[in-house]
């Protein structure tokens, strides 16, 4: 029954972000708003049906830009990464989806039976979206009840269109004309009133008064039976309607009531009828079916009739559901839906097929970042049955792992491995996998040994067979696994030089062909280099790393966080931190997609460089204790910070070999003078740092000059200062002089008299970090904003920049209009005019690529 006067309400509220549907089953949401979607051939609507199963996020926020792509085919698929470890598609993939929907046009995302995701992380994420959509984007929130979003704002500043019972309610004329339309006989004013008193408008209870009285001989005394019955009117009226259906269509009706969605050739499986006119004769009848929107061919019950049907089914023939489930697993698979057939597979309890067909699993699931979707499965399967199949439970922890639940893989795979039970190449397995907990767990030291006996037992037993689990279980990739993993060990315990060793070692092998894992093996490597100031190698292993999934279509899989943090580090070590704000961000967010907390903390440290004074860092920090890595960092910007305000600490206990402890432990004598001291420390230390690497040998030289100057030993001073400069130019490597403070400028100032291009930029940048040189705005541009501003002058187009930042062009649209908003500008030459202005952009300055 149409209903122009809702739908003008609904036509109405599309100028605001926001319009609200509650009201109780059967009131009619579902009808209304199909009803206003035809109507509005002239805006795209996306339309979600939400289930329980919508509360996997990687599962969901697919199933959204799926939707949105079957109305705007042109729409740019997000780059950005779904936090699944936290159960919620988390604001980086929100800010790209709403970011690409700036294109699309007008468009509406209806979301249907939204109270099944109640008291969610995702419908969070969904109220968060809402604040997120532009102008041109609107969402409709469906649902039977209030979701207590905190509705008020809208309501203020939007002017919230909000449909309820009260307005869904049927009144009397309306009454009328379903009865008739329905019951297809004549109805006095009377029985009008009276089912109009009874059900009080209710949409359903007034189709089911109808549908009984077209079934009644006596249309008069089912209205006078629905005055006089005590039961509750839904059960009434669905008993009357069910046992005025002829038999052969209840039984059928109650066959396909066990899937959520039906099509003739599912209704042909289920029920053997003629599926296409048994579901035409259903819609024609008013029978409580449904279409689905975006889905031609296809059909639901109203939940309440569904209901009926089911429990009518098992009070009729308790097996019936499971095996029935089982006939549409088999017509799913046989149509290549295999993640719609395993999950009546698991409604039915036919645990043993789920492990088969979860066992099938191919490389497609990780690629595809879907191993959440494993996991649930294998989760859902009951633990007794699952532990007798070795191969299940190593997918579950394998899975488990890649999903974000590090530390859950961990304790499985080492319970899989201190057994008896596993065949050589399942323990082959295991424990390369159990070496790959590394990147989880606080303790890298525990991994080592895990990744050495990995590479041990695979060289001892090269003809073990191996378990194919989702094509990542051949020998090469193991091999691979265990060795990138002792790599990632030394790396997270400081151990650069040979973590350096160990990684360049897996290039060698067969395992680096395969792409996910040979942007994520660049990527490490490009961000041990970095930390160790092979700022050459640094940039161009990540560039690789971020063309290579770009190639493959992996930049918002999680595998190429490590080669974004190395950019970032490239860039705090070059000195121009605001540079790798955007690949910091990038790579924080692929990281904390499966929970990678080690390289979360590695991000965070490189964070704290970036914008100490960031409040939000400091306050996010991940999970658990960090890393030695990160530890000794932390510690040493502790150190500095108390040298430059003039009251240097020592550190917990003196270093015993070259790191950031050591150095300024040292710098810390020198700047209180003690360079007697700072000497001898400097000779205990000299062989034991990694002379190749040009990090250590720079801070190494820069110290002797420091210590000589204390000394009064100009020449000398002069002489290491100059060796430091030429270790350091090749690499364009600056930090090392900023850090060291105001003295070593002061140095080069005095001591180093032909000035060449990278002594200037060393001196400037030490001014931009004393904070001079900027005007101040009322809301200060982040260092994200700060990194795309330099850009600007470049003229190169947004698509350009993105691709220089391996970045989605929503991502850098969003930070530019930020910036303009920022800089009180309407544009690009205004941003640029204003920028130069304020002292955020050197007027001689194009872009800056780090």
């Amino acid at each position: 029954m149409d209903r122009p006067a809702l739908r003008r309400q609904l036509d109405a509220g599309v100028a605001a972000p926001l319009s609200l549907i509650v009201a109780p089953a059967g009131a009619g949401k579902t009808v209304l708003l199909s009803q206003w979607a035809q109507s509005r051939p002239d805006i795209a609507v996306a339309w979600f049906d939400i289930s329980t199963a919508d509360t996997a996020p990687a599962a969901f926020a697919h199933r959204l830009v799926c939707g949105v792509r079957a109305v705007v085919p042109e729409l740019s698929v997000p780059a950005a990464p779904v936090e699944a470890s936290e159960d919620r598609l988390g604001d980086a993939f929100l800010e790209d989806f709403t970011g690409a929907l700036a294109d699309a046009g007008e468009i509406v995302l209806v979301f249907d039976d939204l109270d099944r995701l109640t008291g969610t992380a995702i419908l969070a994420d969904l109220w968060r979206m809402v604040d997120l959509l532009p102008p041109n984007a609107h969402a409709v929130f469906s649902s039977r009840v209030d979701l207590q979003l905190g509705w008020s704002r809208h309501r203020l500043q939007h002017g919230l269109i909000e449909i309820r019972q009260r307005q869904l309610a049927f009144d009397d004329e309306t009454t009328a004309r379903v009865l008739v339309r329905i019951a297809g006989k004549a109805v006095s004013d009377d029985a009008v009133a009276a089912v109009a008193a009874r059900t009080e408008g209710w949409a359903v209870g007034v189709q089911m008064t109808a549908l009984s009285m077209r079934f009644s001989d006596d249309p008069e005394r089912v209205v006078g039976e629905l005055a006089e019955t005590d039961r509750l009117i839904v059960d009434y009226l669905s008993e009357e309607v069910l046992d005025a259906i002829e038999r052969e269509r209840r039984d059928a009706l109650m066959r396909i009531a066990v899937v959520d969605e039906v099509s003739a050739g599912l209704v042909e499986a289920l029920a053997g009828v003629d599926g296409a006119r048994f579901l035409a004769e259903l819609e024609r009848d008013s029978m409580f079916i449904v279409p689905v929107p975006g889905r031609t061919g296809w059909f639901r019950f109203h939940r309440l009739f569904r209901d009926l049907l089911r429990y009518r089914l098992r009070a009729m023939d308790g097996s019936a559901e499971p095996r029935l489930q089982e006939v549409a697993a088999d017509w799913y698979l046989a149509q290549g839906a295999a993640e719609t057939a395993v999950e009546y597979l698991l409604r039915a309890r036919r645990w043993d097929r789920v492990i088969e067909r979860v066992l099938a699993s191919g490389r497609d699931v990780f690629e595809d970042v879907r191993t959440a979707t494993v996991s649930g499965w294998l989760r859902r399967v009951p633990v007794e049955v699952r532990s007798q199949n070795l191969d299940a439970e190593m997918l579950f922890a394998i899975a488990e792992g890649m999903t974000g639940r590090g530390l859950v893989a961990v304790e499985a795979l080492r319970g899989l491995v201190s057994s008896d039970r596993l065949t050589t190449g399942q323990r082959q397995v295991a424990l390369a996998y159990l070496a790959a907990g590394v990147q989880f767990h606080p303790h890298a030291e525990l991994f080592i040994d895990a990744a050495r006996e990995a590479v041990a037992v695979l060289d001892a037993h090269p003809d073990a067979p191996l378990p194919d689990l989702l094509g990542l279980t051949s020998r090469p990739l193991l091999r691979y696994l265990a060795q990138g993993s002792l790599g990632r060990a030394h790396l997270f315990l400081g151990e650069l030089a040979p973590a350096r060793r160990a990684l360049e070692e897996v290039i060698e092998t067969a395992g680096f062909i395969y792409a996910p894992y040979r942007v994520h093996l660049l990527g490490s490597l490009a961000l041990v280099n970095a930390l160790d100031g092979f700022l050459l190698a640094a940039a161009e292993q990540s560039d690789e790393a971020l063309a290579a999934a770009r190639e493959f279509g992996l930049l918002a899989h999680p595998a190429p966080a490590d080669a974004y943090l190395a950019r970032a580090v490239v860039a705090i070590q070059r000195g121009e931190p605001d540079v790798g704000a955007l690949a910091l961000a990038e790579g924080s967010i692929r990281a904390a997609a499966n929970q990678r907390t080690q390289l979360m903390w590695v991000a965070h440290g490189a964070g704290l460089r970036i914008d100490p004074a960031d409040p939000q860092l400091a306050a996010a920090e991940p999970p658990g204790p960090p890393p030695p890595l990160v530890r000794q960092g932390f510690t040493a910007v502790a150190m500095r910070r108390a040298r430059l305000q003039g009251t240097p600490t020592a550190p917990p206990a003196p270093a015993t070999e070259w790191s950031p402890l050591a150095f300024e432990e040292i710098a810390g004598l020198l700047a209180d003078g003690q360079s007697a001291l700072a000497h001898g420390r400097l000779a205990q230390l000299r062989l034991e740092h990694d002379a190749d690497a040009p990090l250590p040998a720079v801070e190494f030289e820069l110290l002797q000059a420091w210590s000589r100057s204390l000394e009064g030993r100009r020449p000398q001073a002069r002489e290491r200062l100059a060796a430091a400069v030429v270790l350091a130019e090749p690499q364009w490597l600056i930090d090392p002089f900023i850090r060291s403070g105001p003295v070593i400028a002061e140095l080069l100032e005095e001591l180093i008299p032909s000035k060449g291009e990278f002594v200037r930029t060393i001196l400037a940048r030490a001014r931009t970090a004393a904070g001079t040189g900027r005007r101040a705005l009322a809301e200060e541009l982040t260092p994200r904003e700060l990194e795309l501003l330099a850009f600007l002058p470049s003229r190169l187009t947004i698509a350009d920049i993105a691709a220089r930042c391996f970045v989605s062009t929503n991502t850098v649209k969003t930070h530019l209009g930020h910036i303009y908003r920022k800089l009180g500008v309407s544009g690009r030459d205004a941003a640029i005019e204003r920028a130069v202005e304020l002292g955020l952009i050197d007027a001689r300055e194009i872009a800056r690529v780090g």
